[in-house]
């Protein structure tokens, strides 16, 4: 008999099996059954904190994004240079795909609809929050002198984050988001030696 849990903890727990169950299921092939089934209750019970299963993918979508912004801020204000902060906010990100392989399947799945919809309001205000952070650390380098004053940072910005993406595919490709990790610093060197040689 699965113990009764306060809303929130319940509601958390829904959200981590949906996160959990993305990882090798495609988002739209979850059924509230399937997340009922993981985390051991009945379907009911599901709908009893939260009434539709996009409700369930705009509280994973939410967390996803107050997760992985706090990880990044965090990384990018414990460095000292605006360079360094690029890479600390880079290795963040990837030890995050890592972790929490099945959001960026929840990500790439949502981008692809055509309708706008609340999980994907969601994944704007994170992409729009990523891009900001970054821009933040580009123009700090610029001010500095760590990167060229000609650079590009919306162009950085953009490149930054396809740079993270193409890696995530990959990963999504063979399976193993671990490996990940063993291209990460190869390919940021390679980004880095670019933005550096800007005009």
């Amino acid at each position: 008999m699965q113990t009764r849990l306060p809303t929130e903890e319940r509601q958390a727990e829904i959200v981590a099996a949906a996160l959990n169950l993305a990882q090798h299921i495609s988002p739209v092939s979850i059924t509230t059954g399937d997340i009922a089934t993981a985390i051991g209750v009945s379907q009911g019970a599901v709908f009893k904190h939260f009434p539709t299963k996009e409700a369930i993918w705009v509280a994973a979508m939410k967390w996803v994004r107050e997760r992985l912004l706090a990880k990044l801020d965090e990384a990018a204000r414990a460095e000292a240079s605006g360079v360094l902060a690029l890479q600390a906010v880079f290795r963040a990100h990837v030890g995050f795909v890592i972790a929490h392989p099945g959001a960026p399947r929840i990500i790439f799945h949502e981008l692809q609809q055509p309708a706008d919809s609340p999980v994907k309001q969601e994944v704007r205000a994170l992409l729009q929050a990523y891009r900001q952070l970054l821009l933040d650390q580009f123009k700090g380098g610029m001010k500095s002198g760590e990167l060229p004053t000609g650079l590009d940072p919306e162009a950085a910005a953009t490149l930054f984050v396809g740079i993270v993406q193409g890696l995530v595919m990959q990963s999504m490709l063979t399976g193993k988001p671990a490996s990940m990790k063993t291209q990460a610093e190869g390919v940021f060197a390679i980004y880095l030696r670019g933005i550096r040689a800007a005009p």
